[in-house]
């Protein structure tokens, strides 16, 4: 039912200005005329407006700006990713339902997509402000066939794809700060927090979440102080329908996923330090009780961070609070 309700929108689709009649429609999808009809009204009900005109045919005169699984799937182009899109109006976080669907033998590429989250977290049990209809809060289910030390890398690839999807779509620039967040003119935009089941030689499953501020506009930061956060909206003045941000990130982490697969991780960690936030500057790093400056080389093959000392030694960090500039930790 779904996939021709999809199938319909694509053909509905390529004819932008035009009229698809029936007839067409009908042998087309291999369904009668009366079906055809059902499938419109329940696109309505997605917030698609159809123009119907007889003996001309149907048209889509606009797209749904409203969330679904339904509106997600339709002009999604991707083989796998979101091949199951699982959607709720509000949720403690899509964290916690896709590590339950993950345990229950959810299939590769699953998405949880939520509207609001009441509990939404980042990184270090951060919480992460997810208020209803302004942002892009979603879950990934991945089953890679690699090592569990490889997991951090998927953190780095992913946000390659989301600043390449968000640079797609502006003409902004974006960076990724080192491990997980990314930064657009020095204010954090979008985070990712990937999580792991594992045995000891073994990846069961990864849910990686991806929290992305769309529509916030600045007053809405005023009570949050961490990373002093932005969205798409304050920094280009207009706001976004997120279903088509959603879709091009997905088919991003596709891309470079498969390509991962094939290739290794060698592409990602050249794309990834082609857009790493201050790269080649000094840093303030704290770990083991000691407080020391250095420069931000890059990342080593498993995604951890290199920084070099003032006497010129390289260290390889898999964890540490950095002080990314002047001013405190981030």
């Amino acid at each position: 039912m779904e996939s021709t309700r999809r199938k319909l929108i694509d053909l509905l689709s390529r004819y932008p200005d035009e009229f698809v009649s029936g007839q067409v429609l009908s042998e087309q999808l291999n369904i009668t005329r009366s079906a055809i009809w059902k499938h419109m009204k329940e696109l309505e009900k997605d917030g698609y407006v159809i123009q119907s005109v007889p003996r001309k045919g149907y048209r889509i005169l606009k797209n749904p700006d409203k969330l679904s699984a339904n509106t997600i799937q339709w002009g999604l182009s991707t083989n796998w990713l979101g091949s199951r899109v699982i959607f709720e109006k509000t949720t403690d976080s899509t964290q916690v339902i896709a590590h339950h669907l993950g345990r229950e033998g959810a299939q590769h590429g699953t998405v949880v997509v939520a509207d609001e989250q009441v509990k939404g977290r980042g990184r270090l049990n951060r919480t992460w402000y997810s208020k209803k209809g302004d942002g892009i809060w979603m879950s990934l289910i991945l089953r890679p066939e690699v090592e569990p030390q490889q997991a951090p890398q998927l953190t780095l690839l992913s946000a390659v794809a989301i600043v390449e999807a968000l640079e797609e779509i502006t003409d902004l620039a974006f960076y990724i700060k080192w491990p997980n967040d990314i930064y657009v003119h020095d204010h954090k935009i979008a985070g990712i927090l990937t999580e792991m089941q594992a045995e000891q030689d073994q990846i069961n499953y990864i849910v990686q979440g991806i929290g992305l501020n769309v529509n916030q506009n600045r007053e809405d930061f005023n009570m949050i102080s961490d990373n002093e956060p932005t969205s798409l909206k304050i920094e280009t003045g207009m706001a976004w329908n997120r279903r088509p941000l959603i879709q091009v990130i997905l088919q991003q982490i596709e891309r470079l996923y498969e390509r991962y697969l094939k290739e290794g991780f060698l592409p990602i960690k050249t794309m990834w330090e082609e857009r790493a936030y201050r790269l080649g500057q000094p840093i303030m790093v704290s770990s083991k009780n000691q407080n020391w400056q250095g420069i931000f080389k890059g990342i080593d093959q498993d995604g951890a961070l290199i920084v070099t000392d003032q006497k010129g030694r390289d260290h390889v960090l898999y964890s540490a609070e950095i002080n990314w500039r002047s001013g405190g930790h981030e």
